[in-house]
């Protein structure tokens, strides 16, 4: 008997909304101020890999090493968008604002 490999039928996919997970499990305003906050979030997680220690990096966003520890495991719901744009801002990272009618 031949070893034969079962294959699934073609299962309709359904695709989310294209402008990210949020928008599917929220109203479309928290899911927009979600998704700038994951962005902010993304971007200092990038910084923090090349900023040294999460003393180092605390000091330079005047933060506590335990916030620090917060962003790294991408705790979004213990930052405001302010705050996030603020230490951006110190970080270095320059965050800007697009707004597309």
């Amino acid at each position: 008997m031949k070893n034969e490999v079962s294959r699934k039928k073609d299962i309709p996919v359904t695709r989310g909304d294209p402008r990210g997970v949020f928008y599917d499990l929220f109203d479309a305003d928290e899911a927009a101020e979600l998704t700038m906050r994951a962005e902010l979030l993304r971007g200092l997680q990038r910084w923090l890999a090349g900023a040294g220690t999460q003393a180092a990096a605390a000091k330079v966003l005047g933060i506590t090493q335990a916030r620090v520890s917060d962003i790294k495991r991408g705790k979004i719901d213990g930052f405001s968008l302010d705050l996030l744009v603020r230490l951006a801002s110190r970080a270095g990272l320059k965050p800007t604002l697009r707004i597309a009618a």
